[in-house]
């Protein structure tokens, strides 16, 4: 598919600012419409009572990660009702929600927007089994997007781990706590009607992220999933030599850059390199004797350990990607609940992620342009999905991609990465260990390390080193079946998802 043969209601990507060019829409603020009691215990009265039926959109947050249920019972009430031509709207999918599958297949669920994607689903889109497409947003394009009425939802099922009747509620305790609700704020506010789920009922719940003046109804139920599972993938430091190399070249690299100053701002990933960088960062810190005045994003153990030690003032915090976080965010005054639009909608412009002095993130593939690819593999089979990287990349003054130069004997340089992520233009500074590739744009980071002893290569230079260790990779060969469209986080389209 060509970028003048997008399905109507979609733009073609242009670049990174184009955007600014429209104005900012929204459309208004719901409230709850039931004015009545609110509690039930029962999806099944919830389906009845809202009257869900064929062609609804339905939402839903990732918060619990790899152990929610809140999503696999919706669907288990879908497919009991088999209803029809489902629109879902989850801001994350994980590999615990295989039952999806059965139901894509059998026409239940028809077209999904989502920020991320791993597991089996993945698989099943790609396989050209979803009657319409899968859209894929940022994590701050999706708040923007349901801002605007790009995405109507029409019933936002909201797992909420502590929650009183009235629907305010909060994910800091609980069995099920899982720290900052922020991916949800979106939803709770545009959506048509709202139900909090929960297992854990109070009589007050004081703070809420949740607010009750929003909520329809509360759904009480007797487990919202498996708290274990927030820890998806990895996070912990790697120790990996090369992955340290990495690490710690990069945490040169910064400073040579003037970055680790007093009243700096980050953002580091939960994968393994990317925590080293961390730890090389909080090492520069404390032989400097700085302080950083915030770092913000999803949040791990590691920051917190930061901010007890007072090296970090505060954490705003838009999803814990670690129990040690979820258990902060319950104690610490300077541990800050942030939502979606606060973290990375691209009209607020104070967000946090534009207001980073760097952030550290990971690639699939990028190519000799910048373009980045966290979406697919090689081969064009969903595996993830940009979350907030284009956002952070987009807003952070210094944006660092840290790779292996190689992984599974393939090499990480392409001359056009499968699918376009994240756009060149907003890639600043490639990392790896045979040596880093600063992006032509950023000629003033060029010229601050002329004198550096750090070893810096064209990423052209780069990718010949690669080939030289790999040979060159057979061509990728593919359908032309498009089975669902990766946006910019303005709603644009940048790439294509093909069937495999």
């Amino acid at each position: 598919m060509k970028m003048n043969m997008l399905p109507e209601g979609f733009r073609p990507f242009v670049k990174a600012d184009d955007y600014l060019k429209y104005p900012r829409k929204s459309i208004p603020i719901v409230y709850a419409q039931n004015q009545g009691p609110k509690l039930q215990t029962s999806i099944k009265e919830i389906f009845d009572i809202l009257g869900i039926k064929d062609g609804m959109t339905l939402s839903f947050h990732h918060h619990l990660r790899n152990g929610d249920e809140v999503l696999n019972m919706v669907m288990r009430e879908i497919q009991a009702r088999n209803l029809k031509n489902i629109t879902l709207a989850p801001s994350s999918l994980f590999p615990n929600q295989r039952l999806m599958c059965e139901l894509i297949e059998n026409g239940n669920v028809t077209r999904i927007y989502t920020n991320y994607l791993n597991g089996d689903i993945g698989k099943t889109i790609c396989q050209g089994k979803m009657k319409d497409l899968l859209i894929m947003d940022t994590h701050g394009g999706r708040s923007y997007a349901i801002e605007s009425g790009d995405i109507k939802i029409d019933v936002a099922f909201i797992a909420t781990p502590c929650c009183d009747q009235e629907g305010n509620g909060h994910g800091k305790i609980g069995p099920s706590a899982c720290g900052s609700l922020g991916y949800a704020i979106p939803d709770m506010l545009y959506a048509k009607r709202k139900v909090a789920v929960t297992d854990y009922l109070v009589p007050s719940v004081e703070d809420p992220e949740i607010q009750g003046r929003y909520i329809d109804y509360v759904l009480k139920v007797d487990k919202l999933g498996e708290q274990s599972g927030i820890v998806s993938g990895t996070t912990k430091i790697t120790r990996d030599p090369i992955g340290l190399k990495i690490a710690s070249d990069t945490a040169k690299l910064l400073d040579k850059l003037g970055l680790i100053e007093n009243g700096f701002s980050m953002q580091t990933g939960a994968g393994g390199t990317t925590l080293a960088v961390a730890k090389y960062v909080r090492d520069l810190m404390i032989k400097k004797g700085v302080k950083a005045k915030f770092a913000c994003g999803g949040i791990t153990g590691y920051f917190v350990q930061m901010l007890e030690e007072g090296l970090i003032e505060d954490l705003y915090d838009v999803q814990c990607f670690d129990l040690e976080a979820v258990r902060s965010i319950g104690v610490n005054s300077n541990h800050h609940a942030i939502s979606a639009f606060e973290y990375a909608n691209p009209y607020e412009e104070n967000a946090r992620a534009n207001q980073l002095d760097f952030v550290i993130l990971g690639a699939t593939e990028i190519d000799l342009d910048f373009n980045v690819n966290v979406t697919t593999t090689s081969h064009g089979l969903v595996i993830g999905g940009s979350g907030g990287h284009a956002d952070t990349a987009h807003g952070a003054k210094v944006s660092i991609i840290v790779t292996p130069l190689i992984k599974t004997r393939i090499p990480i340089i392409k001359e056009r990465v499968t699918t376009i992520t994240t756009p060149g233009e907003d890639i600043d500074i490639l990392v790896t260990e045979q040596g880093i590739a600063i992006n032509p744009l950023r000629q003033d980071l060029l010229s601050k390390l002329q004198n550096s002893k750090l070893k810096i290569y064209t990423i052209e230079e780069l990718y010949k080193k690669a080939l030289a260790m790999t040979g060159v990779p057979s061509p990728l060969k593919r359908s032309e079946d498009v089975v669902g469209l990766v946006r910019y986080r303005d709603q644009t389209v940048i790439d294509f998802l093909y069937r495999i």
